[in-house]
């Protein structure tokens, strides 16, 4: 078996728990390597032990068994696009405040142990495929773990958003704008929306508006095998703001259209504690 340790410098300060992990993986004699989940910008000063030696992510997957990622949520979507295009599976280490997708907290590393026994199951979760298109013509495609959420971008206006499934229109929503997620996705923002939470190994997607200054926007929970389309209405002037799973937004005008649909890839979590959904509910979310 061979492990990628990717800590996320920024939660895992002198990388000490991917260090503490590292000794756990040796004493066990399970093969791992060292890599940051970004490429550090020239200049940037990160707290890394001198000598560390670090290896590059794209470099490693292709030869990888298993991912162990060091950070919050953040840092587990990060890492789950380049993951699920080499169909290696990831195991969290929660570094971060929540860290709902984690399997494990900072003091739980010595499970790690049980890898090389093969005692962890895992835990298929479905993405999305995010296209942006002009017409005819494509101009980004992103997949995603969690969402897509489209904003307003600006306090002073309202977003004016139609919402196709397939040939049919079936919400016009007027507010601040709306998530499509996945059920991983559906305890994240869409949430706080109030969305419903759905299994996160179930398979659907869920429209959530985002404050609709409407009594008739209500959630949606749709087949996976849906397309879903959103959009500005046709001769609209204003613009919305579409990210992926967290990342940087872009613009879009009336002019662009953005097709979400399940994707071929999934992610794959390691589970090594046999907690149940509804327990890290509780756990994560304070459910009672």
């Amino acid at each position: 078996m061979r492990v990628i340790l990717s800590s996320n410098p920024y939660r895992d300060r002198g990388l000490r728990a991917a260090l503490e992990a590292r000794r756990i993986l040796d004493r066990a004699g399970i093969e791992n390597v060292m890599c940051l989940p970004f490429t550090q910008k020239k200049g940037e000063r990160l707290e890394i032990p001198k000598g560390q030696a670090l290896s590059r992510l794209e470099e490693e997957l292709p030869r990888a068994d298993m991912l162990i990622s060091f950070g919050g949520d953040g840092t587990i979507l990060h890492a789950a696009r380049d993951a699920a295009l080499h169909n290696v599976p990831i195991l969290g280490v929660n570094m971060g405040s929540v860290g709902f997708m984690a399997e494990l907290e900072r003091e739980e590393l010595p499970l790690l142990a049980g890898l090389v026994k093969g005692t962890y199951t895992l835990e298929e979760r479905m993405m999305l495929q995010v296209t942006v298109w002009r017409g005819e013509r494509m101009i980004s495609r992103n997949l995603a773990l969690n969402d897509g959420v489209f904003s307003k971008g600006s306090m002073a206006r309202v977003a004016e958003v139609e919402v196709w499934a397939g040939p049919v229109l079936v919400q016009r929503i007027t507010g601040d704008g709306v998530i499509v997620a996945t059920p991983t996705g559906s305890t994240a923002y869409s949430m706080s929306a109030g969305g419903p939470i759905v299994e996160p190994t179930s398979h659907s997607l869920i429209v959530t508006p985002v404050c609709a200054h409407q009594l008739s926007a209500r959630a949606l929970v749709m087949d996976a095998d849906r397309t879903v389309t959103v959009q500005l209405p046709k001769g609209n002037r204003k613009s919305l703001y579409l990210s992926v799973d967290g990342g940087k937004a872009i613009r879009l005008t009336a002019h662009e259209r953005v097709e979400i649909c399940r994707a071929e890839h999934t992610t794959k979590l390691v589970r090594l504690t046999g907690r149940s959904f509804y327990q890290i509910i509780q756990q994560k979310l304070g459910g009672y």
